[in-house]
């Protein structure tokens, strides 16, 4: 049974970085994506980065490209968001996904969440 645990957020001042981590176990192939969504209050869920686990192709929502970005580190069995010049619009809960590729991303397995909130 796939799980993934997410950890790294929390209360963070406008302008920070910051981290998140999310390590999956129970996989028994390479053939998957994970990535992160953020979910705001009264909102859907969004698409914010992915990464190929194989290769380590990612893919990054546009609007966020040029704070946001994916890694991976395949001994820990861990991806990274990596947010940088944090801004309160940021808030929400970010979840962690593992799918089959990009486009089913969604469908696959899913961790709890963890809470980020950026303060002005």
């Amino acid at each position: 049974q796939v799980q993934l645990v997410e950890s790294g957020g929390g209360l963070v001042q406008a302008g920070d970085s910051l981290r998140l981590s999310c390590t999956s176990s129970g996989r028994t192939d390479s053939s998957y994506t994970m990535g992160w969504f953020r979910q705001a209050p009264g909102t859907e869920r969004e698409f914010v980065a992915a990464i190929v686990w194989s290769d380590g192709t990612t893919r990054v929502r546009d609007s966020k490209k040029d704070r946001f970005s994916i890694s991976r580190d395949k001994e820990k069995n861990t991806i990274y968001l990596h947010v940088n010049n944090l801004k309160v619009e940021d808030t929400g809960v970010y979840y962690c996904a593992l799918g089959r590729n990009f486009v089913n991303l969604k469908l696959g397995y899913w961790g709890q969440g963890t809470q980020v909130t950026v303060s002005s």
